[in-house]
């Protein structure tokens, strides 16, 4: 099967038995798992004791042979299998005056190479870009422009030329278009950078979820993050951090433009309650499998999370905006924090969280689970804990949601065999979901409080960066397992928050430098998709499992077919939200 190899296990031991056990290096203090026992030849030459077992080629593993009598350790070899290879094991003593065992691996059939559908994946998109790139700047030539008009609509050619090229009474005319300068101006009050960001965002997102072709890196990490950028784990949070930026920025411009705070939350009460309403019962149901029954029905979700910490932050933002804060009339004592001491009440409340967070994560006493437990149960920490998935956030979840309302295949499953359903949108980790978002809001400041100042405005997010970064070496230690506070998606960690908000502010930086400061890009195509952004994911869920999103494969084991068929999904949606925003369509909620 993917991501498997097979393992010939020869025994040429006359009298002992082997047991075969296995241990992957991304399991993190873990038991050995028993493969197989391999009986001995009993003197044969001929016919040596023989067993097959299927191996992971996910990650590098250690396999442990162990004498069936005494458990006496016989040998200890690391090897990362490659996929579909064909291997021998071959467990002998290399003479019959030696009673030393000898343990000798051969490839038998080498492995495929996986990887090559990525990098032809990569050079397809290269090559469409690449076309596209010349296509606008063909396009720029007033010959080529006009032939190409010409044959598109030959009526139109003369309207479509004057249009470009200027008519002598155009200028003339009261009720002509604008000149070229004023559309340009009004087209850029709008910040591209943020939904090119949220664009981005939401595609691999997508792409994520429908599969990211079966490969182990595009799925999300079992437990504690690799690397601490681990790609899966990126979206969702920049998501949750731009849609704070965003806050910032409408809040603002509803209330400049007039509109009353109690009309404002109300529409905040009303959006987060869609929210809300669409994950429960519109995302999070399978109707495929039958209609929906509240037995079963998973309580929290993606849209949920969101809805809860939108509500939270904007009331927030409401509740405690200053007038004259924004437009820099407002005196502070520290110029330099102009952007952030006028909402002190703002950081106290978020403090106030993140002390909950601390208090419930390290002090809350769990059945049967140390104080303070962050690990992932199952056959971790040396199995001591089995039942003890995600500690106080897992505990917290079972006991007011019950088991069957929230998710039961967590990523910990499958290398860390566990048992326990676990939400990793569950309740405790909303808390720090809502300092992410809060974050997102404090960049939204930062952009309204320097205005057009764009030196000041990627300082300020460099700085930002540096800072959350500096917090989260301090948490982690630099380590992956060894930190105060590992990095953890499933837990959402407070850690976790900081690392993703370190690269989410150098993420808005050059797309910000890119995007509206020197326009060299115009953000396409992220920018139609986070111009659509809930109809996008919305739809991705629902139409998942129907044409053209998904289609029955020829060999379901297949890498290739696999990312063939998320790429083409994920690229529909991209076309989808296109068309969408040439039609002026924008589905808000």
């Amino acid at each position: 099967r993917m991501d498997q190899a097979l393992l010939l296990v020869r025994n040429e031991l006359p009298a002992e038995g082997l047991c075969l056990a296995a241990l992957s290096s991304s399991c993190h203090q873990c038991l050995y798992q028993f493969l197989a026992f391999v009986p001995p030849s009993n003197g044969s030459q001929t016919k040596p004791g023989m067993a097959a077992v299927t191996v992971d080629t996910q990650h590098p593993l250690t396999l442990l042979l162990n004498a069936s009598v005494g458990d006496r350790e016989l040998c200890k070899i690391q090897y990362h299998f490659g996929e579909f290879g064909n291997y021998s094991l071959v467990v002998k003593t290399p003479s019959t005056s030696n009673k030393t065992v000898s343990c000798d691996l051969v490839i038998n059939e080498g492995p495929i190479n996986s990887y090559l559908p990525i990098l032809f994946a990569f050079l397809v998109y290269m090559g469409i870009l690449a076309i596209l790139i010349v296509g606008c700047l063909l396009m720029k030539i007033d010959p080529v422009r006009n032939w190409v008009f010409k044959k598109l609509n030959p009526r139109e050619t003369d309207h479509l030329i004057n249009s470009e090229l200027g008519s002598p009474n155009t200028t003339e005319s009261p009720s002509s278009d604008p000149p070229p300068h004023l559309w340009s101006t009004a087209s850029r009050q709008r910040l591209r950078s943020l939904d090119t960001f949220r664009g981005l965002s939401l595609i691999i997102m997508v792409f994520v979820n429908y599969g990211g072709g079966k490969y182990w890196f595009f799925k999300h990490e079992s437990w504690n993050d690799i690397c601490q950028v681990h790609f899966p784990s990126a979206p969702f949070s920049r998501f949750v951090f731009i849609m704070g930026t965003s806050i910032s920025l409408s809040l603002s411009s509803m209330l400049r433009w007039g509109s009353s705070k109690q009309k404002v939350l109300r529409k905040i009460l009303w959006r987060s309650f869609l929210l809300i309403l669409l994950g429960i019962l519109v995302v999070n149901p399978n109707y495929c499998l039958g209609p929906l029954s509240w037995d079963n029905l998973r309580i929290p979700g993606v849209l949920q999370r969101l809805g809860f910490a939108y509500l939270v932050v904007a009331a927030l933002e409401l509740l405690f905006t200053r007038a004259g804060a924004e437009s820099g009339t407002l005196e502070t004592r520290c110029p330099a924090l102009q952007d952030i001491l006028p909402y002190w009440p703002q950081w106290i409340f978020i403090v106030m969280l993140e002390v909950i967070w601390l208090c419930l994560t390290f002090l809350l006493p769990v059945p049967g689970c140390p104080r303070g437990y962050l690990g992932p149960g199952g056959i971790g920490d040396f199995g001591n804990y089995p039942n003890c998935t995600g500690g106080a956030a897992g505990y917290i979840d079972r006991l007011l949601l019950g088991e069957k309302h929230i998710y039961q295949h967590p990523s910990s499953s499958v290398i860390y065999q566990t048992t326990m359903p676990y939400d990793p949108e569950g309740i405790l980790g909303t808390i720090n979901t809502i300092f992410m978002a809060f974050l997102g809001l404090q960049a939204g400041k930062i952009i309204l409080f320097y205005k057009d100042e764009h030196k000041q405005i990627m300082s300020r997010f460099l700085i930002w960066s540096i800072v959350m970064g500096i917090i989260s070496a301090i948490l982690t230690k630099c380590s992956k397992e060894e930190g105060f506070i590992p990095i953890n998606k499933n837990l959402w960690s407070i850690s976790y928050v900081t690392t993703m908000s370190c690269f989410a502010f150098i993420l808005l930086l050059l797309i910000y430098y890119l995007v509206d400061v020197k326009r060299l890009w115009s953000g396409a195509p992220f920018f139609y998709p986070g111009m659509n952004s809930i109809l996008v994911y919305i739809g991705h869920e629902i139409f998942e499992n129907y044409f053209p999103f998904k289609w029955k494969m020829q060999d379901s084991q297949s890498h290739a077919e696999h990312l063939t068929q998320n790429l083409t999904a994920t690229t529909l949606w991209v076309i989808i939200s296109y068309l969408l925003y040439r039609r002026k369509i924008f589905w808000k909620i």
